[in-house]
């Protein structure tokens, strides 16, 4: 069977670094295919996508909300013309009563082990209109290593430096954040790759950095051990989601590459400022996940929020609004209250203000969010930090001989710096 299968785009936030890294979901569920499969992926992306021609059939694998609506016209699209379409991922999990209007089949849940069932009804055009697997996670060695061959890696850019890869070590969320789908797409428990698997996808992994994307690297003291020490001899350069506040934990993470860290900041206090400060001691940079408009925050505590920010040495900051997902805590309560003011789900991207705030106006939110971005990189651009932080991962691979530079000029034209300064000079702005 010829299988195309599509990660559909969607638009960027103004003001928004425009990097695009290559998709992690499309890939994982194309290793749980059967290798009868003739797999060819479009990401729209990053290239054109000709909705002209006639594949057996499509499967679309959408990660964002944001994606939704494209997804759906792009369902449709090859629906009229008789093409069978199947929805996965997800976004295709929070909105799977919608997609179904769209679709021939939705699947829902992890994908391993349970393909061989999809594809033979789809062969047989006897598709079932929903495989719900939510309630019975995959087994973890199953997962086997994402088919990256798919990937069109010189897509795969921004300004010369080539993107990170995405991979994951475990699955599951013991945790259950109030903004935070995980506990329903993924359950409630830390389920664990063998190690086995997680060398083996590691050795096919040709590129030097890495995006941990476990939902948290805090779950399990003990698995952390082994994981760190596993990565360490891959010599890779890697950034993830928090680390466990823990000494021997962020000392075998440096070890094994740690870059820098997605923190969420959410209060001003001294634990924070000491979390932070760890993790500089062991050389690890921190990105801070900052949320505007919980319920809590007045327009005093986020202009307070921000102010702190600049005195804590974060390496970058990434500033958010709370964003209604469904299936979240979230979602339930401001549903409930009536405060959702619409579902254009093009604009559930945590940029727009899609509810109505307890403490200020939708339209003051916002501009609070736009202020936070401009205060926080008033003094030094978003680029230049960057450049700084690309400096780090440089510096380590070039002390362990991994460093290999890739598209220098274009790197040095289009960050605004030179990227000769990552071998031990300044940085200094190109003209603009």
């Amino acid at each position: 069977m010829q299988l195309k299968l599509i990660y559909p785009k969607w638009e960027k936030l103004p003001g928004q670094t425009t990097f695009d890294l290559p998709p992690h979901g499309p890939v994982v569920f194309a290793a749980a295919l059967p290798k009868r499969v003739e797999v060819t992926f479009v990401d729209e992306n990053v290239e054109e996508l000709a909705l002209d021609d006639e594949p057996e059939a499509v499967a679309i694998s959408m990660m964002l909300t944001a994606q939704a609506r494209r997804g759906f016209a792009i369902a449709d699209s090859y629906r009229a013309r008789g093409i069978p379409v199947i929805a996965g991922g997800i976004a295709t999990m929070l909105h799977a009563e919608e997609t179904l209007e769209h679709v021939d089949a939705v699947f829902l849940g992890e994908a391993e082990g349970r393909m061989e069932e999809v594809i033979a009804d789809l062969e047989r055009r006897s598709l079932e209109r929903v495989y719900n697997y939510l309630a019975t996670p995959a087994d973890l060695e199953l997962v086997g290593p994402a088919r990256r061959d798919l990937l069109d890696t010189d897509r795969y850019y921004h300004k010369g430096v080539r993107m990170v890869d995405l991979f994951h070590a475990s699955r599951g969320c013991r945790f259950s954040c109030y903004p935070c789908a995980v506990s329903y797409l993924g359950g409630r428990t830390f389920r664990p790759r063998p190690m086995h698997r997680v060398r083996e996808e590691l050795e096919r992994i040709d590129n030097r950095r890495l995006f941990v994307v476990d939902n948290s690297l805090a779950q399990d003291r003990e698995w952390l051990k082994d994981l760190f020490r596993t990565m360490e001899p891959y010599q890779k350069t890697w950034c993830s989601h928090p680390i466990k506040d823990d000494p021997e934990i962020l000392e075998l993470a440096a070890r094994a590459g740690a870059w820098y860290v997605y923190q969420a900041v959410f209060d001003t206090s001294d634990f924070i400022r000491d979390r932070i400060r760890r993790y500089h001691d062991h050389g690890i940079a921190v990105e801070g996940t900052i949320l505007l408009g919980l319920d809590d925050q007045s327009e005093d505590d986020i202009k307070r929020l921000v102010e702190f920010l600049c005195t804590i040495e974060l390496d970058l900051a990434e500033f958010t609004v709370l964003t209604p997902f469904p299936h979240t805590k979230a979602y339930d309560d401001l549903d409930r209250q009536g405060r959702i003011l619409h579902r254009d789900w093009n604009q559930y991207d945590a940029g727009h203000v899609v509810y109505q705030p307890r403490q200020m106006s939708p339209e003051r939110l916002a501009e609070l969010y736009d202020w936070a971005w401009q205060e926080f990189y008033r003094d030094e651009s978003q680029s230049i930090k960057m450049f700084k932080l690309l400096k780090r991962a440089v510096e380590r691979e070039q002390a362990l001989g991994t460093f290999v530079p890739r598209r220098r000029d274009l790197a040095r034209r289009s960050f605004g710096v030179d990227l000769d300064a990552a071998r031990g000079g300044t940085p200094t702005r190109s003209p603009s």
